[in-house]
Formats: C-alpha cells, sequence, structure tokens
C-alpha cells in the first residue's frame, strides 16, 4: 500500500479550475518528481498536500489518515515536511539557529521543565543541538553554523533550507524546484544527497522540478501537470517519450523528448 495517496483532488480560485481530479501515490522507498509548464497547478498540488490550502474535493491520505482539513503544523507533525519555491529562512538567524527552529515540531518538553530549566530539558536541548549539527554536515554547510542565513550564497540557502525540513523529521520530504538559479555542479550535489536521504532520513521524496537532467536522473516515477490536469505518469523512459508531454512543453523551450536537461 502506498505511503501517500492524493484521490481525485481539485482546486478552484474563482473561476481558474487550478487541478482537477489530480490522483498520485509516492510508495516508500520512492523519489518521485511533478512537472509541467509554469502555471500547471504544481505548488498549487503542494499547498493543498501541506494543509495551506484545502481542496475543494478529494481525498488526502497519509499511512491510512485523512490529512484534509488538518493545520500545516499537524501535518508537519505527522510526517510531511516541505521546502518553498521562494527561500523562506529567518535571514537574521544562524544556520544552526534556522535548523533548530525547524525541530519545534519534534520537541516534547513540557512548560513547567523548560522554566525551571530542568535535567529533561537540558537533555533535549543537547540532543536537538546534536541533531542540528548532523544535518548542517549533512547538507555541506559545516564551518557555517554560526553564520546569518541572510549572508550564505544563493546555493547555501537552498540547502540550509532542506536541512531545516529534515530537521522536523519527517518521513516524506517535498522540494519545490530545489535546484532553482544553481548550477550543475551545485544541481549534482544535491542529487547525490537525495539518494542518500532515501532510507536513512526520509522514506520518500516528492519534488517539483524544472530542471529535467534532475529530473531524468533521480526519478523512480514522474507525474505530469498540464492547466491542472495529470496527463501523463510513468517512469522517466516512458514519459520522456509521451506525445502529450512533448506537446506540453512545445514552446517553453525548456525540454524535449531526448533532452538530458
Amino acid at each position: 500500500m502506498a505511503l501517500l495517496e492524493l484521490r481525485a483532488i481539485s482546486k478552484r480560485f474563482g473561476g481558474l479550475q487550478a487541478l482537477a481530479n489530480v490522483s498520485l501515490a509516492l510508495d516508500d522507498g520512492m523519489i518521485a518528481s511533478l512537472i509541467g509548464p509554469n502555471g500547471a497547478g504544481k505548488t498549487t498540488l503542494f499547498n493543498t498536500l501541506t494543509g495551506l490550502y484545502r481542496p475543494d474535493q478529494g481525498e488526502i491520505v497519509f499511512r491510512k489518515r485523512s490529512l484534509v482539513g488538518l493545520k500545516p503544523e499537524n501535518i508537519t507533525a505527522a510526517g510531511i515536511s516541505r521546502t518553498f519555491q521562494n527561500i523562506r529562512l529567518f535571514s537574521d538567524m544562524t544556520v544552526l539557529d534556522n535548523v533548530l527552529v525547524g525541530m519545534h515540531a519534534r520537541l516534547h518538553t513540557s512548560l513547567p521543565a523548560i522554566l525551571l530549566r530542568s535535567k529533561a530539558f537540558h537533555a533535549q536541548e543537547r540532543q536537538a543541538r546534536s541533531r542540528a549539527l548532523e544535518l548542517v554536515e549533512l547538507t555541506a554547510l559545516h564551518g557555517r553554523e554560526h553564520t546569518w542565513a541572510g549572508q550564505l550564497s544563493y546555493g547555501e540557502q537552498r540547502r540550509l533550507e532542506i536541512a531545516r525540513a529534515l530537521a522536523a523529521g519527517p518521513e516524506i520530504l517535498l522540494l519545490d524546484e530545489p535546484t532553482a538559479g544553481m548550477n550543475a555542479q551545485e544541481a549534482q550535489s544535491l542529487m547525490a544527497l537525495f539518494k542518500e536521504l532515501i532510507g536513512n532520513y526520509v522514506k520518500a521524496i516528492l519534488l517539483i522540478e524544472h530542471n529535467m537532467r534532475v529530473v531524468m536522473g533521480i526519478s523512480h516515477w514522474i507525474h505530469v501537470l498540464d492547466y491542472g490536469e495529470k496527463i501523463a505518469e510513468g517512469n522517466p523512459d516512458k514519459v520522456r517519450r509521451d506525445p502529450r508531454v512533448i506537446e506540453a512543453y512545445l514552446g517553453q523551450g525548456t525540454w524535449a523528448p531526448d533532452a538530458r536537461d
């Protein structure tokens, strides 16, 4: 049974049908990509999945539990964490503190323990700091722990967002255009990181991505949206040759049937 299922999700904004009966499944151990031209509904689907929007119809099921109607923080606590297309870091906080903020959903020290600075509080604080440092190193930010997030390069900020998302201890990681603005070497480094995450830090990854070299090089399965509808899905070889996918990208200047980037 799938780890996560979206069943016939629809979402309308006034006269705009942003999503129309979109279904997809994400299995344990899978890296899946969500692709499509600009305005296809990809980020709307992420926002609906993570509780920022409520679907007009359809069901979202994670580990046999419906997520529809839950607040974003409850969905994070349930085990689904995400990054955003537009970077949302605390620029006036350090790298380490940004990662620690991401752990709030997993910290359970009581208010009295915090106020009294109890042994339990100090033990959890040490554990959180150790975990945060591990994630900083994992995302190649070692040595930048005490740097203000706003002073990082664009690529470093992208990696910090991933570290912060991982700090919540998710089973599923959602990545919204993680390699946007990166050069080929930086994108290749992130691809290696995503492969390392599966089975070690998360159970599955779903990413929105325009870089076809990344999509085709890392995905086990690809879902294609166009004008809010899913027009194709399958493994990379199948999707790259699908006439509907080729047509959807015509004129975009972003993809061709045999494109590798």
